[in-house]
């Protein structure tokens, strides 16, 4: 039977599902600060809405999920609360991993993990070798991610090709460039997802969101269940994904 998402009374088959949806998880802070709460309460409520995200885009069977969870930039917020981020995010390797590891879900981190502590790092080598023959969700975690540096990486793994001859600069094309992104073996999102209220992309998966549908919500992270995933599914389900064409090409009366 095919897998369908239950919204009220609207059902939407799997094949109007996104195959790979991607979210910046944003809000935890101010969540915290109108509770009155300091922002690391914040982040601590955030990771139960990301164990829930998963848990309901494995149910779906959603193929993907990108998760953007501390941007390059971020390191110019508070040393505090940084110090906070990086030890939440040990306890979140720590506690959730072997649970992940049961569901068949992969997990991996996309960034320049070079820059976290060793611990850390040693941390996201382990539950990435754990998990790395799953054939369930895949799960990217970006961390220390910016999507200027994924295509600065790209340019120089390519020049290096270049240089020693591999590839003749001719060669580099679309396909040649996005397999050379952190994302290159997975297929692009279908699917973007903000909470929170900004309407921007901040500097995420710049290459990969050219075609993807961005869908922007005010509920806090820390607030977005179920429910809020649902909500976003469906209004997914009903865009129609034209690129580049126009809607008579596509046989439908959708504009």
């Amino acid at each position: 039977m095919a897998s369908t998402l239950e919204q009220g009374s609207q059902i939407v088959e799997k094949s109007l599902l996104p195959s790979h949806v991607a979210i910046i998880m944003d809000g935890n802070g101010r969540w915290a600060q109108q509770r009155g709460k300091p922002r690391v309460m914040g982040h601590r409520s955030g990771i139960a809405s990301v164990r829930a995200v998963i848990e309901s885009s494995a149910r779906k069977q959603i193929d993907v999920l990108t998760l953007f969870a501390f941007s390059s930039e971020n390191w110019r917020r508070p040393q505090d609360e940084v110090g906070l981020l990086m030890k939440l995010f040990i306890e979140a390797i720590q506690s959730e991993g072997k649970k992940l590891h049961e569901n068949r879900v992969r997990l991996r981190v996309i960034g320049d993990v070079s820059a976290f502590s060793q611990p850390l790092q040693d941390q996201i080598a382990e539950i990435e070798t754990l998990t790395q023959n799953n054939d369930g969700l895949l799960v990217n975690i970006a961390a220390n991610y910016g999507g200027h540096w994924e295509i600065i990486q790209a340019v120089r793994q390519l020049a290096d090709q270049v240089k020693s001859g591999e590839i003749d600069v001719a060669d580099i094309n679309n396909e040649l460039i996005t397999k050379s992104l952190a994302l290159g073996d997975v297929v692009p999102p279908d699917l973007f997802i903000r909470t929170g209220g900004e309407q921007r992309i901040s500097n995420f998966l710049l290459w990969h969101l050219a075609y993807t549908e961005l869908y922007f919500t005010d509920t806090l992270w820390p607030d977005f269940d179920d429910d809020a995933y649902d909500l976003a599914l469906e209004c997914f389900a009903g865009r129609q994904r034209r690129f580049g064409r126009i809607a008579e090409q596509l046989g439908s009366d959708k504009v």
